[in-house]
């Protein structure tokens, strides 16, 4: 970690770029966070001018956080998962509905060190971004991070979020 940073020095210059790049466009974003419990957020706002951006963030921890928060339906996390393609999509949704944001990204997973299964394992985290006014579905995606422990995986979970942010 740098002197005067909260984050490491690659998340901060992430973040920046994020920053930066979105100002430049006038787009701003929205984050919908579960197992990285807000450090995208955190990431952003550490950089000046991230109001500019930053609409704001959920942290959305619970299922029913995830519900209630978010307009997530009970029948996706009793059918897929909290950590599932199908919830992620939700939640961006929800965010970019629940907001004035023009992008939205959403996270969920496994962070660990306990609560994976044989199908979702310990460091299985998934991403879905979706562009307000787009008749697109979300972008959806998986990743599995080899992480020793839950901070490695929460900060590559964080890492991967920013890209999504970058337009």
């Amino acid at each position: 970690m740098d002197q005067g940073n909260l984050l490491p020095s690659d998340i901060d210059d992430l973040a920046e770029r994020v920053v930066e790049e979105n100002a430049r466009q006038g787009r701003k974003v929205v984050l919908a966070e579960s197992c990285t419990g807000g450090l995208v957020a955190a990431a952003l706002t550490e950089i000046p001018g991230s109001s500019a951006v930053l609409d704001r963030g959920f942290v959305t921890y619970s299922n029913e956080s995830k519900i209630d928060g978010l307009g997530v339906s009970s029948e996706i996390i009793e059918t897929f998962g909290a950590v599932s393609i199908a919830c992620v999509w939700a939640m961006a949704k929800g965010a970019l509905e629940r907001s004035n944001a023009d992008v939205a990204v959403a996270i969920s997973g496994v962070a660990g060190p306990d609560g994976g299964t044989d199908l979702k394992p310990v460091g299985t985290v998934v991403f879905a971004r979706a562009l307000r006014d787009s008749e697109d579905e979300p972008e959806g995606e998986l990743k599995h991070f080899d992480g020793n422990d839950r901070a490695e995986i929460r900060r590559q979970a964080t890492v991967c979020a920013l890209e999504l942010l970058l337009p």
